[in-house]
């Protein structure tokens, strides 16, 4: 899970210190105001870790990648390029019983730090001749870190196993040694041939994190008559959820997840995004069926009423084919993911936004999951606060962050939770002039009766 980042000089984002991140992340604020800016540096990452050119420092996309970011130029705080991108990113390690071969001594070091807390920070800047730089790396869990700088043209690697002592060098490769640049996180390939295990181990760590990040935009695509399924496992349910139903279909025979309900057996996946849509009140059931016995096609049938005649998801509202990837990716990740919702609550009625916080604090509970997530629901928020104040969700287990952008960069407000779900530091105008409006509305009918009675 990702505990904790600081960013700056990152599009709108001049500087951001010590943003905590929780089991549930919130965004909020108007449009423009850096919310999206922070999701995609996460993109990023995650893009650039899959990336298999391995001599690409930052992967910024193209139109087919979860976020397509231009240029240096259009990345870096106020497009200048002489200023550096760096970052300082905290997560909390998981227990890895298979990441490598029995025989190295990598498994050792994940039963040793399971649960404990590591760190990674990268330093990026823009040369004219060699295009993106990697001006320095760190990586560190407990006492124990290794630092990577590049300055003016000498590497040198060093490495602290207290910290109460002097950095070690281990490698210096002075000026005329060139190593080729490698990605933004890692240490090159010829400074890992020198060193020890620990470092492979926290970078493996660190890129495991964010094979373990998934993503959900905001436009989901329209619902169809038939899908193809030939029996394949999808990674996700897709950046528009172009992949939900191969996931639910996928899930079905043999992932197990627990239900929405709490309910002490386990569910199907099917099962349980059938249960999340009933609880939510869009539907009353739920079932995916082949168009003919053996058939690689398929179609969504669901029953709006227990009363009512069962039809295709193409004939009933708009909010259940956008509401069912988000589920569906909630049950679907492997436990212990983090997953990234842009919009979660588009195109659903207030109840059904308020519904949905639900869902997405069972499957942290549940399932371990992290959620990250860009809202503009007022709904959604407010049941957050409620669990809160019932003790289901503790003010821990959130982090609600206010943007605006003023002053030619955006700034980040930490949303001040008391144990009763109050938000004791209420920005103006969080969600519009309610008070406002009303006064305005008050004001306006007086005037039309003044002049009526004229």
């Amino acid at each position: 899970m990702f505990e904790k980042l600081s960013l700056e000089n990152f599009k709108s984002w001049k500087k951001i210190p010590n943003m905590r991140l929780a089991p549930i992340t919130g965004l909020f604020g108007t449009n423009s105001s850096g919310k999206t800016s922070i999701l995609q540096w996460f993109l990023m990452l995650k893009q650039t870790v899959e990336n298999s050119n391995v001599w690409t420092v930052l992967n910024l996309g193209d139109e087919s990648s979860l976020v397509d970011l231009g240029t240096f130029q259009d990345v870096v705080h106020g497009r200048e390029e002489s200023k550096t991108i760096s970052w300082n990113v905290e997560f909390k390690l998981r227990t890895e019983s298979n990441v490598v071969s029995a025989e190295d001594q990598l498994p050792s070091l994940w039963a040793k730090y399971p649960g404990h807390s590591a760190k990674q920070a990268s330093t990026i800047r823009k040369s004219e001749k060699e295009g993106m730089i990697v001006d320095s790396i760190d990586y560190g869990i407990d006492e124990l870190e290794f630092h990577y700088t590049n300055h003016n043209g000498v590497r040198v690697c060093t490495r602290r196993e207290k910290l109460d002592e002097a950095p070690k060098e281990f490698l210096c490769m002075p000026l005329g040694v060139t190593i080729p640049t490698w990605k933004a996180y890692g240490f090159p390939v010829e400074v890992m041939t020198y060193t020890t295990n620990p470092l492979a181990f926290l970078q493996s760590a660190f890129e495991r994190q964010f094979h373990r990040t998934f993503y959900l935009g905001p436009l989901r695509e329209r619902p169809s008559r038939q899908y193809l399924y030939d029996g394949g496992k999808p990674w996700d349910v897709g950046r528009s959820g172009q992949h939900t139903i191969a996931a639910i279909l996928a899930g079905a025979p043999n992932g197990k997840h627990s239900s929405n309900g709490g309910d002490e057996h386990d569910v199907t996946l099917l099962e349980s995004v059938a249960s999340c849509l009933k609880q939510l009140g869009i539907i009353e059931s739920f079932s995916i069926r082949p168009v003919t016995p053996q058939s690689k096609l398929f179609q969504v049938w669901v029953k709006k009423t227990e009363s009512a005649s069962e039809v295709m998801i193409t004939d009933v509202g708009f909010g259940v084919s956008q509401v069912l990837p988000v589920i569906t990716l909630l049950y679907y990740v492997p436990e212990g993911s983090t997953v990234i919702l842009e919009q979660p609550e588009i195109h659903l009625h207030p109840s059904v936004q308020m519904g949905l916080a639900d869902v997405i604090i069972n499957a942290v509970k549940t399932r371990g999951i992290q959620v990250i997530l860009e809202s503009h629901s007022e709904h959604l928020l407010r049941r957050l606060q409620r669990r809160i104040a019932e003790k289901t969700l503790s003010p821990q287990e959130c982090a609600l962050y206010f943007c605006e952008f003023k002053e030619g960069a955006s700034h980040l407000k930490t949303l001040d939770l008391d144990e009763y779900g109050n938000i004791k530091n209420w920005p103006k105008d969080f969600f519009g002039d309610e008070f406002g409006e009303i006064a305005a509305k008050s004001k306006a009918a007086l005037d039309r009766r003044i002049a009526g009675s004229a």
